[in-house]
């Protein structure tokens, strides 16, 4: 059995208003909160006790939040470009309901379907899919019969929860991955994935 723990970086500025914030925006880093959210998770984790490995993606929100728990964990830490979320080109820094009102049609099409991008970006949700289930792919691999920390954003981690569910691509808008949550998949030695746990936030109460 492989497990994948999947924590979501915790709170930027931006992350309370639920701004748009992905690979073509400012690259916020935590927050004050978001550290303390970082901590937790560390304290969590440390208390799990069978994290053999901490991946996570290249932006820095992502970076500070793996770094408390793998020093927490005595581990180092491995960058991963394709867990990066995806771009939302002129979205960038709007609530949804800026994007709403300033570009109703095109978010109606990136609602309907995973093959239209964001106004002004290049990259779909489907090309998102393929670059987790890649990553995925890569750590089954390598850490067969392993648990692996990845750490990410939503559209990465709600994605591999949705290949794991095997459910369509829209249910990416009906799950909850909250800053600092974890949430855990366990795959078998054929693939088959179980998922055990969706944005799980016990750790947070305490510290916020």
């Amino acid at each position: 059995m492989t497990t994948l723990v999947l924590l979501r970086h915790g709170e930027t500025l931006l992350t309370p208003q639920r701004r748009l914030s992905g690979s073509g925006g400012s690259n916020p880093g935590l927050s004050p909160a978001g550290r303390r959210q970082a901590e937790a998770a560390a304290e969590a984790l440390a208390h799990r006790g069978d994290i053999a490995a901490v991946v996570t993606s290249p932006m820095r929100r992502c970076q500070e939040t793996a770094r408390s728990v793998a020093a927490r964990l005595g581990l180092s830490v491995r960058v991963d470009r394709d867990l990066r979320e995806a771009d939302f080109g002129a979205w960038e820094g709007l609530t949804f309901t800026e994007v709403r009102e300033r570009y109703p049609d095109d978010l109606s099409a990136w609602l309907a379907s995973p093959e239209v991008p964001p106004s002004g970006a290049a990259e779909t949700m489907q090309q998102v899919a393929r670059r987790a289930a890649a990553v995925r792919d890569g750590l089954l691999a390598q850490y067969a019969g392993a648990t692996v920390l990845v750490v990410s954003h939503v559209g990465p981690l709600r994605t591999l929860i949705r290949l794991a569910l095997q459910a369509p691509p829209h249910s990416l808008f009906r799950m909850e991955v909250a800053a600092a949550s974890l949430s855990t998949v366990t795959y078998d030695e054929d693939g088959t994935a179980t998922v055990q746990a969706v944005n799980d936030t016990h750790h947070l109460v305490r510290h916020l």
